[in-house]
């Protein structure tokens, strides 16, 4: 079934309304050799409004800061209509060792950092990033209750964290009557479906919405890479050595296996008559769990081409064939729990429904 994007869907268990694909504006600045200046990430914002695209995904530390100054500059004419998620912990100051990390002070810092970037008196959505296995959860989620109760924020959600972390700090919320956590943020593609294994059914068991980054896988799914990629010494051809490209070939995100996906990726395209891009999109927004994949764009042409994901409708025997191409190793427990045996002894052959 095709979707547009003012087909909102709810955020966990909440009743915020997002759209099923959000816009991350890592584009928006020039700061780190690449992205939209003003003027084109204008352009992008412009258009994903005026289809009803209302979510966006930031953070303190993008482009320096120009990500959440246009982002403030933009909404100011429509803010209460849009959804905007930032991030905190990443934010540092050489010298100050409480400048980055999970806890209050550092929290407090960067919310009101962001606040001035955006230009808004609240932030509907704000996640921890990235997990710093120093402060206690206790701190961490007062700390996001405090500002839920001022005002300040008003839901909060979480990004590359361990599932038994999350898991626990959902319980402890829930217990203490603080703000639950509403959203996970986590990687999640075609090339990369480890999160199947334990952190998306904790996200479905809890209560929290996936947002799913990188659901290009860098770009592989788009078809810009091929074998002449491989182990690259120097820049991808036709790029230079600082290039987003040059660097996810760097990162060893170009091998046989994503290729491989790649070029099934291609395969099911041509068939559809889509982009290798459309297609890596459509298989993230139909999977379990998932809420709203981020796309990112650096021209108007690139963000057209990424919604016309929402147009794609897969065959079964085409999801069937991407996700046999990308299937993981599920790992210990999860190949022992779904294997016959355990399923013989556990059940006694009886047929039972799962309605989950």
């Amino acid at each position: 079934m095709s979707l547009t994007l003012d087909t909102y869907r709810l955020l966990g268990r909440s009743g915020l309304r997002v759209s099923p694909l959000a816009l991350g504006t890592a584009t928006f600045g020039t700061e780190w050799g690449w992205g939209a200046g003003r003027e084109e990430a204008r352009r992008l914002f412009d258009r994903y409004t005026e289809l009803g695209g209302n979510f966006f995904d930031t953070a303190s530390t993008y482009t320096n800061g120009s990500s959440e100054r246009l982002l403030g500059e933009f909404t100011r004419t429509d803010r209460d209509g849009l959804v905007l998620a930032t991030k905190y912990s990443t934010l540092r100051r050489p010298g100050d060792p409480n400048s980055g990390g999970t806890h209050r002070k550092s929290m407090l810092a960067s919310v009101e950092a962001s606040l001035r970037q955006l230009s808004t008196d609240y932030i509907d959505l704000l996640y921890l990033n990235v997990w710093d296995f120093r402060t206690p959860v206790e701190e961490i989620l007062r700390g996001l209750d405090d500002l839920v109760r001022q005002g300040k924020v008003l839901y909060v959600a979480i990004s590359s964290a361990p599932a038994w972390q999350v898991s626990r700090m959902q319980t402890i919320a829930d217990l203490r009557g603080w703000s639950p956590l509403v959203a996970l943020e986590i990687e999640y593609s075609l090339i990369e479906r480890t999160g199947e294994r334990d952190l998306i059914p904790m996200a479905r068991e809890m209560g929290l919405g996936v947002v799913s980054f990188s659901p290009l896988g860098g770009g592989v799914l788009t078809g810009k890479y091929g074998r002449e990629d491989l182990n690259p010494t120097g820049p991808v051809a036709g790029e230079t050595a600082g290039s987003r490209r040059s660097l996810n070939a760097a990162l060893g995100m170009v091998t046989e296996r994503t290729l491989a996906i790649a070029d099934v990726v291609k395969e099911v395209a041509s068939e559809l008559g889509r982009t290798p891009a459309q297609v890596a999109l459509a298989w993230t927004m139909k999977a379990p769990g998932v809420t709203a994949p981020i796309i990112g764009a650096r021209t108007v042409a690139q963000l057209e081409d990424n919604l016309g994901a929402l147009q794609v409708d897969l065959t079964p025997s085409q999801l069937a064939r991407l996700d046999e191409v990308s299937a993981i190793d599920p790992g210990i427990p999860h190949s022992l729990l779904a294997s016959d045996h355990i399923r013989t002894v556990t059940t006694g052959h009886m047929k039972i429904e799962n309605r989950r």
